[in-house]
């Protein structure tokens, strides 16, 4: 569904920006994402502040033929992220929907399928996009907020960003790319968040390597001005990049909770390992307090979801981010077949007594074969097109 943008005079003061509605034909009074125009800036704005912006299948319906148009108007030249309200850039992808679907539900299990086949091709689309592409990754940003940001260039944190991939504990794995971008972080610190799903505050996202830009949160509106001025030139990218250059600040001690820079040599001799059975013998082996309680946070997590993320972020290491999607559909069409995602996202997520019972229940019990099962092709597999 193809549109355009009313010019500058049309939508009246650079600050007043047109806001364009894109429904399905079933969706809400509330439209879950906004665009808006400003100058040379064209804005995706995820709206269900609610629900901490949480990604839906209908969201990502919306939002894949709007940043195509954009991203082939000349008139475009910067596209920016963000998310409604203070709270979240967006805190996941709506799972609870996705199990219920998986479980039988009147969709016949679409959903289950269709959702996260949906939702890596829109990851990929903004991966390839030749636009420049900023998010703002103010406030929780996990799961599918992470898809969405991961594949811009410059993603901005600010002091009240949170981001984690905590997928583990849901007995799911840390997807949307996670296979191809978190083996490309320092060292082992990939392996770290995707085992354990750490949690990284302000300016540690920036750290890490997960963010490349710090600006304090009252700074991004004059950012998003700023680069609604951004002109065509001869690299673009470049001119953005300046602009960027010009708010990013060096964030303060009280922005930072060293919640890994104290323990990347811990992180890095701990989590090398060729398997998590490794793994985890460095973890006791080390026996201080900190590797002490990275051994307790996996041992609660989904054995099984432990083991096919160490094979997956193993593999993805060596992959292209194409064959990284292929493989994670592949892997969730496993995790839909087997018991642990159900059951996370009921301990989690439904009746929140957070005492999941996983199946198998330890990681001893979680043979090769099982690990295999989730790598295996699947009908109607993933295809993406450039």
């Amino acid at each position: 569904m193809a549109f355009r943008f009313p010019t500058q005079a049309a939508c009246g003061s650079r600050r007043a920006s047109v806001v364009f509605r894109h429904m399905m034909s079933t969706a809400s009074a509330e439209p879950s994402v906004l665009s808006s125009a400003t100058g040379s800036l064209r804005c995706a704005i995820l709206n269900r502040p609610k629900v901490l912006n949480s990604l839906n299948l209908e969201m990502v319906h919306q939002m894949r033929p709007m940043v195509q148009a954009w991203d082939e108007d000349s008139d475009v030249n910067v596209i920016v992220l963000k998310g409604a309200g203070e709270k979240a850039l967006c805190a996941g992808g709506d799972v609870v929907s996705v199990a219920k679907s998986g479980r039988g539900g009147d969709d016949g299990g679409a959903l289950a399928r269709d959702f996260f086949r949906e939702e890596y091709i829109l990851d990929y689309q903004l991966a390839k996009l030749k636009t420049p592409y900023v998010a703002f990754m103010d406030g929780i940003v996990m799961g599918g907020g992470v898809g969405l940001s991961f594949p811009a260039p410059f993603r901005i944190a600010t002091e009240r960003s949170l981001f984690a991939m905590p997928e583990t504990g849901i007995g799911l794995f840390p997807d949307v790319g996670g296979s191809f971008y978190l083996p490309k972080l320092e060292g082992e610190l990939g392996m770290y968040l995707a085992l354990t799903g750490a949690r990284l505050k302000g300016a540690d996202v920036v750290k890490a390597g997960v963010a490349t830009h710090f600006v304090p949160s009252e700074r991004l509106a004059d950012v998003e001005d700023a680069l609604a001025q951004v002109g065509k030139s001869a690299d673009t990218r470049a001119d953005v990049a300046a602009v960027l250059a010009e708010f990013a600040t060096s964030p303060s001690d009280a922005d930072s909770t060293s919640a890994f820079a104290n323990h990347m040599d811990e992180i890095n001799e701990c989590f090398h390992g060729d398997s998590v059975d490794h793994i985890m013998e460095n973890l006791e082996l080390s026996a201080t307090e900190w590797a002490t309680k990275q051994r307790d946070t996996i041992l609660r997590m989904s054995p099984t979801s432990v083991k096919i993320t160490h094979l997956q972020l193993r593999l993805g290491a060596k992959m292209s981010l194409e064959e990284c999607f292929k493989m994670e559909y592949r892997m969730t069409q496993g995790c839909m077949r087997s018991h642990d995602f159900f059951e996370g996202i009921r301990a989690l997520l439904i009746d929140k007594d957070k005492s999941p019972k996983w199946n198998p229940a330890t990681l001893a019990e979680v043979t090769g074969a099982i690990v295999d099962s989730h790598f295996t092709p699947v009908d109607n597999d993933l295809e993406l097109q450039e």
